[in-house]
Formats: C-alpha cells, structure tokens, sequence
C-alpha cells in the first residue's frame, strides 16, 4: 500500500525507487525514496549530511595536543594547558555523538525511513529537517526524550 501524506500524494511509481542522480553523483542506491519528501529536499539534505559527516571526520582526525612539560612555578600554565585538554576532549566526544547521529540520518535516507519520527512514526515536518537534518524525532517526541521520558 503506498502512503500519502502532507507533504504530497505518491503513485504507484512513488511506492519503489525513484531513479535519483544529479550533479553530486548521487544514484538510486544511495537514496531510497520515502514518499513523503520530494526529490529535490531529498536531494539537498543528502548532500548537507554529507557535507558535516566531512567536517565531523576531519574535527576527529585532527590530534590533541597533551600537556607540555611542567617546569617549576609553571602550575598557572600546566593548569591551563590540563584544562584546554579536558575542553578539547569533551568536544570530541560531543563531535562523535554528533558523527553518529549523522551517520543513522544517513542510513535512515538509504532504507527509506528518513523524515519519520523514530520514536512516534509521524512526518518529521520538512522545515526541522531543513534545519537539523540529523534530526530523528518531530519535535514533540525531541522533548519528551529531552526531559528522559522518551
């Protein structure tokens, strides 16, 4: 049975792949369709995850310098070279939940899933998705799993 939705009706031609390739090399394998967001929006949230999964990977590989040597009434310096440290650590746990969330938006694009809520099933509305395209919950269900009742 092939869904409709707000965001457009889908055809018979809608319920399997839609041929998809365009300047960027994407092909039908690398985005199954989901018949409630258009090719085009499809298109362009495809190439913004793929675009910060690049920045992410290269925020990772980039090395953290540790604490330099300590020399004698140079604990005002080593205290703040330890805290640069944590600062830069916390950030790279923070860039790899972030990378992890932009890899399941991805693969959530290939199987056809992306744009439902994952926790309610409903239309993630287009303009969130537009502006976090990582997102996996509308934005009721985001709140509830904010406050740990998700």
């Amino acid at each position: 049975m092939i869904q409709t939705g707000r965001r457009g009706a889908a055809s018979r031609r809608d319920a399997g792949r839609w041929g998809i390739a365009d300047s960027a090399g994407f092909a039908d394998r690398d985005v199954v369709a989901s018949p409630i967001m258009d090719a085009a929006l499809r298109l362009s949230i495809r190439a913004a995850l793929d675009a910060e999964r690049a920045r992410l990977l290269a925020e990772l590989g980039e090395e953290i310098e540790p604490p330099g040597q300590m020399t004698y009434g140079s604990q005002a310096a080593a205290a703040t070279q330890v805290t640069e440290q944590q600062r830069d650590l916390a950030l790279r746990g923070h860039a790899a939940q972030h990378l992890n969330a932009v890899e399941s938006a991805i693969s959530r694009l290939e199987q056809g899933t992306f744009g439902l809520c994952r926790r309610c099933a409903q239309p993630i509305p287009d303009e969130r998705l537009e502006a976090i395209p990582w997102a996996a919950f509308c934005v009721a269900c985001q709140r509830l799993v904010d406050q740990g009742r998700g």
